[in-house]
């Protein structure tokens, strides 16, 4: 029995209970993407396994940026993902399939990983030493796959699958001078090694699989080989085979006991009796040869072999310097290749070839052949081909290709059609007899390119037949899954993952507010046609309002999960704030994207056809949607990375359209580019071009503009960078649109390098030129727009002598206003530059951690001129105030926040490794921040001095959706003084809303209109009440 005191302490127990806890900072759940939006991608594939049944839901892939994922087959979404290093450290060199496990290798071989392919866990994860990794592959023995060969630039080990523990490892004989480059088992006990010297033999070396004993090795001569990789293959029962475009011929070898390569001619027919010739005249119809072979008076020993039940004749040859390729396929590691494989003779041209018994024959000939693979499910494989959709009708296997053909020279270049029309079809590997039914038609964009890569995944159908989907990826980086008869179930645009500019562009007007443009009309038209006109605009808004009402009324009986909002070009328009807006991204591989902010749509793409990989991109906005009736004009100059040719790309950022305003032809290389604020008379901003010879071109060119462009010749100034030289240079333009050099300053490219130049951005306003001071003072900002804060870091990487450089230099003069070094620090250096104030994140080499440094600049409690500013008159330089603080963490990328009238506080959004996006008040990183407070400190609201800034995650502004290896942070304003628009991008592209100084101008969420409606109407209910009674109460004193 419980003690008398004991009940009391038990009620309040329950007491407590029954009170909920107190409110913690979180997203409600209501507001989760309601803002804000995340695209998850995993970038250009690698390697793609495709599960082999109908009723599969993954797909596993690895790709060029290090990641290994699944995908569902269903949607294409994200089921997994793990992103490794973004260096060459995490580069996945193989992957390897194994019933539910992955097996990858990473680093050059030094690691490898077991994945679980249903849930994405790691089964065990493996290190080993270092070395030139080559190739991986799964080793069978007796029926059953358990082990997995590694081969390196010297040695060759064998692992076990199960626990990926190391069973033998064994150096290859003359390794300095061999390159051994391909492995292979068929289950025979043995694991073959082959190697090469170029242009002199082929070594081989088998290994038995229990205990790693050298059993064979064999030196073969072949002085035409230069390589194995792509241009050999091992077919049927360890035969190798390899293509030699010098005489048009293959060349066969079996690893296991032959010792010498034979030569298969592939332009050679043959005759009965074994006579060879060539044939130069066209073949005969299948049913002229059989009828000749039986009405000719010659021996059957001179018969020419014209039966269609042979095998057909070889008549191929491989086109002028092209890259032969040889295909085969081995379905199961414990067994021997299949006897069939692909031959590529041209970019757009294979054949599917058999060896067995030491015959080679001709399947069937593919002369319009894009992308070819083989694809196994039960004992059928199944031979893939893309083609152009107008060439999917070939004749049958059997009829040998003219002999004219020969040696014709196919289309150059990759393959690709002119319509953009493609067709996937299956073939019996065995026979090469086209599978009836099995077409996949489908068609790509105009603005899209050519498939670069197909993966098939094959499954047996209920009544035996063979079905499949195809996942094809083209060389933009797009993804397509294709279902029968030409279905595109999903579409993944990987090229996302690589984002290198972006812009956010204003939305039109809508109609209506079109109208209001004009309401007025012109003065021309006299008194009667303006008030036409403003009667037409009022009929306009009405009709508008009217539909807006009934979609309200026809919503508000559905369910919200069955409303749809369906986002297109056609009805896109400015709302009310300014938040909604155009998103134009480029991308590394060389295409543009519009994409709707609200939900992240995407609208329009277009592919720059010319661009080649490792090019640069500069997109700048020339006329925005304010100028209405002129669409808005956005032009991407692109800068190639090996002739350093630029070209420029003129579009519509809200419709993707191509202008029909021909921008000039660049035949130098471009220096520098600048966007000045002079308009022609089509409201475009001109973009001036500096090349190298100091050359400069206008873009438009009008008269106006060029006129415009001789009155303010003195007061336009750009400067140079040419961080190889370690050279800064200014220079200004002249009357004549020739330039001359005002400045120069020169760092020694020995000891430091130049590594950024940031200057300030031309839409950002400043609110208030002061700060007002505890003592009622005003403590003036410097405010230069020419102000350039350049970077500089040491060139010896020693921990004792790295240092950084923090440059402030004016861009018009080139004075250096302000100069400081942090020794013992190193990068990488990324630099925020607003207002009067650079901030930049550094690494202590000294201290071992993350220092953030900010610089601030004032004129004083005086300033110089009020009105204007001017680079050339500043007699006095500005007084810089200097501070610095420890950071937790490293950063990924970093940004200031920026809004209309620059009224709102400032803040730092920092995008951290782990994937979250710091916002980071400004006055966190106050140089004036007092280590003592003071009366006037404290009127001033500083934050007394604390070296360390901490991160609360209450100030991550992404929640729980990080961003993958995050690589830039852009920021724009909208029509709310408050809020800030924020797209985050890399590995994946996020977009949200922040609000530095919180919504001071617009009503929260959760505000109750129901009440305060309530309210005014009671109150004035009661007032038209109590005036009625006050109105009786005088009537009736008036009557006494």
């Amino acid at each position: 029995m419980a003690a008398p005191w004991a009940w009391p302490a038990l009620v309040l127990l329950q007491l407590l209970l029954l009170v909920p806890p107190p409110p913690t900072g979180a997203v409600y759940e209501d507001q989760v993407g309601k803002f804000d939006w995340r695209q998850q991608y995993v970038g250009k594939l690698k390697f793609a396994s495709l599960e082999a049944s109908q009723g599969s839901k993954k797909l596993i892939v690895a790709t060029e940026k290090n990641v290994m994922a699944a995908l569902n087959s269903r949607t294409g979404d994200i089921l997994w993902r793990h992103v490794d290093k973004g260096t060459p450290e995490g580069a996945i060199d193989a992957l390897l399939i194994h019933g539910q496990d992955a097996i990858t290798i990473s680093n050059g071989g030094r690691i490898r990983r077991s994945w679980d392919t249903n849930i994405g866990g790691l089964n065990w994860e493996i290190s080993m030493d270092g070395g030139s990794f080559q190739m991986a592959s799964l080793v069978g023995l007796q029926d059953a796959v358990k082990y997995m060969a590694v081969l390196k630039k010297n040695l060759l080990s064998l692992h076990y699958l199960s626990n990926g523990h190391q069973k033998w490892v064994e150096q290859l004989p003359e390794s300095e001078a061999v390159q051994y480059q391909q492995v292979y088992s068929h289950g025979t006990g043995v694991v073959h090694v082959l190697g090469i010297v170029p242009q002199s033999h082929l070594s081989i070396v088998t290994f038995n699989v229990e205990d790693g004993e050298i059993t064979r090795q064999v030196r073969v001569a072949a002085p035409w080989m230069r390589s194995l990789n792509g241009a050999c293959g091992v077919v049927g029962e360890a035969v190798l085979v390899c293509a030699e475009t010098a005489t048009h011929s293959l060349h066969t070898l079996g690893l296991d006991a032959e010792e010498e390569m034979r030569q298969v001619p592939l332009q050679v027919r043959e005759l009965a009796g074994g006579l060879r010739v060539t044939l130069q005249a066209p073949p005969l119809p299948a049913w002229l040869a059989s009828a000749l072979a039986q009405e000719t008076g010659a021996p059957s020993a001179c018969r020419l072999r014209l039966s269609p039940s042979l095998p057909q004749p070889l008549s191929l040859a491989f086109e002028a310097d092209a890259r032969p390729r040889v295909v085969s396929s081995q379905p199961n590691p414990a067994a021997a290749s299949r006897a069939q494989f692909f031959l590529r003779l041209a970019p757009s041209h294979s054949a599917l070839l058999q060896y067995r018994n030491g015959l080679l024959s001709l399947l069937r000939d593919f002369p319009q052949a894009g992308l070819v693979t083989f694809a196994t499910t039960s004992e059928k494989t199944v031979a893939a081909v893309i083609t152009c959709k107008s060439d999917v009708k070939a004749g049958p296997p059997v009829e040998p290709q003219p002999a004219s053909s020969v040696g014709q020279a196919q289309e150059q270049g990759p393959f690709s059609c002119h319509n953009q029309a493609y067709a996937v079809n299956l073939y019996l590997a065995e026979t090469g007899q086209r599978l009836l039914d099995t077409a996949i038609m489908f068609t790509l964009e105009k603005s899209s390119t050519r498939p670069e890569q197909l993966y098939i995944q094959v499954f047996l159908k209920k009544d035996d037949s063979v079905g499949y989907r195809a996942l094809v990826q083209t060389a933009d980086h797009l993804l397509l899954f294709l279902q029968q008869p030409g279905k595109v179930l999903w579409s993944r645009e990987e090229s996302l993952a690589e984002v290198v500019s972006l812009q956010m562009v204003d939305l039109p007007l809508t109609g209506a507010q079109a109208e209001l443009e004009g309401e007025f009309g012109k003065k021309a038209d006299g008194l009667l046609g303006m008030v036409l006109k403003r009667l037409s605009s009022q009929l306009i808004l009405l009709q508008a309002w009217t539909a807006h009402l009934w979609k309200m009324f026809y919503d508000a009986r559905k369910p919200r999960s069955q409303i749809k909002n369906e986002i297109n070009v056609d009805n896109l328009a400015r709302d009310e704030f300014n938040l909604q807006k155009m998103i134009v991204v480029v991308t590394a591989s060389g295409k543009l994207f519009g994409i709707e902010s609200r939900s992240g749509t995407i609208l329009w793409k277009q592919f720059l056809q010319d661009v080649r990989p490792g090019s640069s991109f500069k997109l700048m906005v020339q006329r925005t949607t304010a100028h209405f009736p002129h669409p808005p004009q956005c032009t991407l100059l692109v800068k190639d990375k090996e002739t350093g040719l630029s070209a420029l790309y003129v579009f519509n950022p809200i419709f993707g359209r191509w202008s029909q305003v021909a921008p000039p032809v660049l035949t130098r290389p471009v220096l520098q580019s600048l966007l000045l604020p002079i308009m022609d008379q089509d409201y475009a901003k001109v973009l001036l071009l500096i090349d190298d010879e100091y050359k400069v071109t206008a873009f438009p060119a009008s008269r106006n503009v060029l006129r415009q462009l001789a009155e303010m010749a003195p007061s336009i100034s750009f400067y140079l960078v040419d961080s190889e030289q370690g050279r800064l240079a200014g220079r200004r333009l002249r009357k004549d649109l020739t330039t001359e050099e005002t400045w120069e300053i020169l760092i020694p490219p020995d000891v430091q390098r130049i590594v950024t130049v940031k200057g300030k951005r031309a839409n950002e306003h400043v609110h208030s030129q002061g700060r007002v001071m505890g003592d009622r003072s005003v403590l003036y900002k410097s405010l230069n727009p020419n102000l350039l804060a350049v970077v500089t870091e040491s060139v010896d990487t020693h921990q004792e002598r790295t240092f950084i450089g923090i440059h402030l230099i004016d861009g018009v003069t080139g004075r250096i206003i302000h100069s400081s070094v942090q020794k013992k620090a190193k990068g990488p250096v990324h630099v925020v530059h607003s207002e009067n104030w650079v901030v930049y994140q550094y690494w202590n080499a000294k201290a071992r951690r993350n220092e953030f440094t900010v610089l601030e600049l004032y004129e004083g409690t005086e300033q110089h001129n009020a009105t204007a500013f001017s680079s050339l008159d500043r007699p006095l330089l500005p007084q810089v105030l200097q501070q610095s603080y420890i950071f937790p963490s490293a950063i990924s990328a970093m940004e200031a926040t920026i809004t209309e009238r620059g009224i709102t506080s400032r803040h730092l959004l920092i995008g951290l490794p782990s994937g979250a996006i710091l916002s980071l008040p400004k006055a966190l990183l106050d140089p004036r921040r007092p280590e003592i407070p003071t009366e006037q400190t404290r009127e001033e609201n500083l934050i007394p001095y604390s070296p360390d800034v901490q991160i609360h995650a209450e100030r991550f502004i992404n929640y729980n959706q990080t961003i993958s290896r995050m690589r830039g942070i852009y920021t724009a304003p909208s029509g709310l003084e408050s809020t800030c628009l924020v797209v985050a991008y890399g590995l994946d592209i996020y977009q949200t809303r922040v609000y530095p100084s919180k919504q001071f101008d617009v009503l929260k969420d959760d505000y109750d209109y129901v009440l305060i409606s309530s309210v005014l109407f009671g109150l004035v209910f009661a007032t038209m009440i109590t005036k009625r009674l006050a109105q009786v109460k005088l009537l009736n004193r008036a009557w006494r």
